[in-house]
């Protein structure tokens, strides 16, 4: 079976007939809606190009008897809370029936948190962690409005998860809403819509879908799921170690941005497995210097040393993807765990570097040690917990500081002698 063939897959035992994906589906994307409502809003990106898509997206709803009742502007870049109260008071005046996102990660996150607080009030803040918003559900009687998730970037699989993501841009850090209620009931991804993503976003989202399969992975080490998850990871990682070079080199490439599609929709499908941990939550207090996909892919090789007692098998793994393009010796993952770990992380730093990405954040301009103090701090609040808990060397708030700290200190400088291991 080729790996697209595989990758499908999966992506439909994971999401069935809810999910309409494809090259060319745009036109089509009316037809998941007929049960959800007649009056509808369209929460859309703004990017070049959009309004043709959305122009056709709207025809498409209105082939199906649907009324769309106004096009409300997304999100900018990490959600900011200010974006997310706008859409709520705008979501709240106009009381569709439904709503429709035709957006990257952001503008559906902002669209699903806008919904919950047009929904059920309160602050945002009373919903950051996991499971408040099926709490209050329950509690209040009350139903939060359908959703049709329409992705435009192969990145963040928003169109697919349980996440909402929001920022608060003074201060820089970012917190999550982790809920099941928020899941949007119905998704469409045509992936021409990507033939025109800019390379720095191309790079940035695909390499958000390995950082998504490979944290799961690592934290899946026996777990029940854990054999699902070497599935998903491996054509996950060959997928974008494959494509993505060659996607850059040539942005038309039709059947590369297929690839990319499936391997983030694979990270969507890992993150609902399972959740991400250490450099997902580092990447949340860097949302001023780095985008969210780049920050995690930067971090992950430092947490990989980190946690590699832990993952020996989740190492081959990863090491025999890398390997296949050249980006590190595959029996280097063989060695004791500690050197094995560094063997991946240096594969994963070849990598970055092919696709001009920065291994260390002391080569990203604005990044100072506040940035580390930030990050230690958030790893402490209790409303990010479950990523500490997520770890396969899970950590306490009273343990952040000795283990974590020299994490973010290797990051920096690149020296992964820096790093301690944890004895568990």
């Amino acid at each position: 079976m080729t790996s697209f063939a595989r990758a499908k897959e999966l992506i439909h035992r994971f999401k069935g007939d809810a999910y309409l994906a494809g090259n060319g589906v745009l036109d089509r994307a009316g037809e998941p809606a007929r049960d959800l409502g007649r009056r509808c809003v369209i929460v859309r990106g703004g990017f070049r190009g959009s309004d043709e898509y959305v122009e056709r997206i709207k025809k498409s709803l209105e082939a199906e008897g649907k009324e769309v009742i106004g096009i409300l502007k997304g999100a900018r870049p990490n959600a900011p809370r200010e974006d997310l109260f706008r859409m709520a008071d705008e979501m709240k005046e106009l009381a569709p029936d439904f709503y429709v996102t035709f957006g990257a990660g952001s503008t559906i996150d902002c669209a699903k948190a806008a919904d919950v607080l047009r929904v059920l009030g309160g602050s945002i803040d009373d919903y950051f962690g996991t499971g408040l918003v099926t709490a209050a559900l329950r509690k209040t009687g009350k139903r939060l409005t359908p959703h049709l998730a329409i992705q435009t970037a192969a990145s963040s699989a928003a169109h697919l998860t349980k996440y909402s993501n929001i920022t608060d841009i003074h201060t820089g850090q970012k917190k999550l809403i982790v809920d099941e209620a928020i899941v949007p009931p119905r998704a469409v991804f045509d992936y021409e819509v990507t033939h025109t993503c800019p390379a720095a976003l191309t790079a940035d989202g695909a390499l958000d879908g390995v950082s998504h399969s490979l944290e799961v992975l690592y934290g899946a080490v026996g777990k029940p799921f854990y054999g699902l998850m070497q599935e998903v990871a491996r054509e996950t990682f060959d997928l974008v170690f494959q494509y993505l070079p060659r996607v850059l080199e040539n942005p038309g490439d039709a059947e590369g941005r297929e690839a990319l599609a499936l391997a983030t929709d694979l990270g969507g499908y890992a993150i609902m497995v399972g959740g991400t941990n250490g450099a997902h939550l580092t990447s949340f207090s860097l949302v001023d210097i780095l985008a969210h996909g780049r920050a995690c892919i930067m971090m992950n090789p430092y947490y990989t040393v980190f946690y590699a007692p832990a993952v020996a098998e989740p190492l081959k793994l990863a090491a025999a993807s890398l390997a296949s393009v050249g980006a590190m010796d595959a029996e280097a993952a063989d060695a004791a765990p500690r050197r094995a770990g560094e063997a991946v992380a240096d594969g994963l730093r070849n990598f970055e570097k092919r696709v001009k990405i920065p291994t260390t954040l002391g080569e990203v301009p604005g990044f100072g040690d506040h940035h580390i103090e930030r990050a230690l701090t958030a790893a402490k609040n209790p409303q990010l917990k479950m990523k500490l808990q997520n770890m396969p060397v899970p950590l306490t708030p009273e343990l952040v500081d000795d283990y974590m700290g020299p994490v973010l200190e290797a990051a920096k400088t690149g020296d992964l002698s820096r790093i301690r291991n944890l004895e568990t």
